[in-house]
This record gives structure tokens, C-alpha cells and sequence, in this order.
């Protein structure tokens, strides 16, 4: 009896997509890290260092020096430790501690953002309260990122979207003391940093996968975005 045997396909077989969580994960923690990965940032890194160094010197008075250099502080520290987390090849238990604080520095950029344009721009009352809202919210987004790392991704990137867009509910105090400049570059800041995000969660897209993917055009969101809160904090020194 002969044994029939089947004829190879012509086309190489399909791997089905991920679907559960757990096997999404599996799947893009094997893709190979491209080789852009963490030069965006590592190029912003002195960048911000010699921005905010400029913008204490320009500042006027001792409390708007002081915002001032909360946000280099928070600038440097999340490109300066993007660029060495993302460029450097890390054992596993390492790794885990650098993504941590990597997450966790988002946050905290978007408060020391938050702070030079409160203290130049709002009454002081008005400023205590968004400052105490950012702060409180950044201080939630490092404490989550540092002992429930595992949280749903969409929960972290809708917890960093909505601390970033709480300048929308002051827009009308930031539009009478900085005019529309400032609020326009307030707008468009906030939108890279969300369009970036919505590339983070979704994973898309991710054109060239060996060398510019979905966490790249992230981080270019990040730099887009904190290039125009820059220029509404020098703006907002000369208002």
C-alpha cells in the first residue's frame, strides 16, 4: 500500500499573532532591540543639561531659578538615564531595576515641567494647587511603577496621559499671563507626548523592527514634546 505524503506547502508557514498578554510579551521581549534604540535620548541629554543650566541663569528671582531647576533636574534624568538604560545590554535583574526607573522618571518629568510654568505664569494659589496635583500624581506614577511594575500597560499610559493634560483645565489662567504662544507650544507639547504614548501602548507603528520601531518613534515623541515646553519656559521668563 503506498503511503500518500502530502506536498510542501510553497509558502513558508505563518505564525499565529499573540493574542493573551503574557504571550504579546513573550513575543516583543524576543524581537532584537534596534539599534536607534536610546539615541534620541542620549543626544537630548546634554541638550537639556546646558537648556536648564541657561534657564536658571536667565531666570528671574530665587523661586523661579529653583523651577527652573527642578526641570533640568527632571530633564536630565530621564534622557541621561534613557540613553544609558536603553544603550547598555543588561543582565536581567538589572534591567528590571533600570526600566523601573526609567518609567518612573516620565512622571516625574512631566511634574518638573508642570513646576517652572506654575510658579512663572499662575497666581500663586492657582499654582499650589496644579503643583500639588502634578506632584501628587507623579509621586502615585513612581510609587506604581516601583512595586506593581507588572500593571497593565494601558493603565500606565492613561495614568501618564491624564497627569500630562491637566494644564487643560487651566488653560484660560495660562492664556491671560503667558498669551497664546505659550499655550499653543503648551498644546503641542502635550500632544507628541501623547501621540508618542499611543505608539508605547499599541506597539505601532513599528516600521523597521532591526532598527527604528514603535518604542523609538516614543521616544522621538518625548524629545518633540519637551523641545516645546522649553520654549514656553523661555518664553514665560521674557512674558
Amino acid at each position: 500500500m503506498n503511503k500518500q505524503v502530502t506536498p510542501p506547502s510553497e509558502f513558508p508557514q505563518v505564525e499565529p499573532r499573540p493574542t493573551s498578554r503574557s504571550e504579546r510579551k513573550a513575543y516583543y521581549a524576543s524581537l532584537p532591540k534596534p539599534r536607534a534604540r536610546g539615541w534620541s535620548h542620549a543626544m537630548m541629554a546634554p541638550l537639556a543639561l546646558a537648556n536648564g543650566i541657561l534657564l536658571i541663569i536667565f531666570a528671574p528671582g530665587a523661586a523661579t531659578k529653583t523651577a527652573c531647576a527642578i526641570f533640568l533636574a527632571s530633564g536630565f534624568l530621564l534622557f541621561g538615564h534613557s540613553s544609558v538604560y536603553h544603550l547598555g545590554n543588561w543582565g536581567e535583574r538589572v534591567h528590571g531595576v533600570l526600566r523601573r526607573i526609567d518609567h518612573a522618571n516620565i512622571f516625574l518629568l512631566i511634574a518638573g515641567t508642570y513646576t517652572p510654568l506654575s510658579v512663572m505664569l499662575l497666581p500663586t494659589s492657582t499654582a499650589t494647587l496644579v503643583l500639588g496635583i502634578v506632584w501628587s500624581g507623579a509621586i502615585v506614577g513612581t510609587l506604581v511603577h516601583i512595586f506593581r511594575m507588572n500593571a497593565p500597560r494601558w493603565f500606565l499610559v492613561t495614568l501618564y496621559v491624564a497627569l500630562g493634560w491637566v494644564a487643560m483645565w487651566f488653560l484660560p489662567n495660562f492664556w491671560d499671563t503667558g498669551g497664546a504662544a505659550i499655550v499653543i507650544l503648551l498644546l503641542a507639547g502635550g500632544g507628541a507626548y501623547t501621540i508618542g504614548a499611543m505608539f508605547y501602548a499599541l506597539r505601532w507603528p513599528n516600521p523597521w523592527p532591526r532598527w527604528f520601531g514603535f518604542h523609538e518613534f516614543f521616544h522621538v515623541g518625548t524629545v518633540m514634546g519637551y523641545a516645546c515646553h522649553s520654549v514656553a519656559v523661555w518664553l514665560a521668563i521674557f512674558v
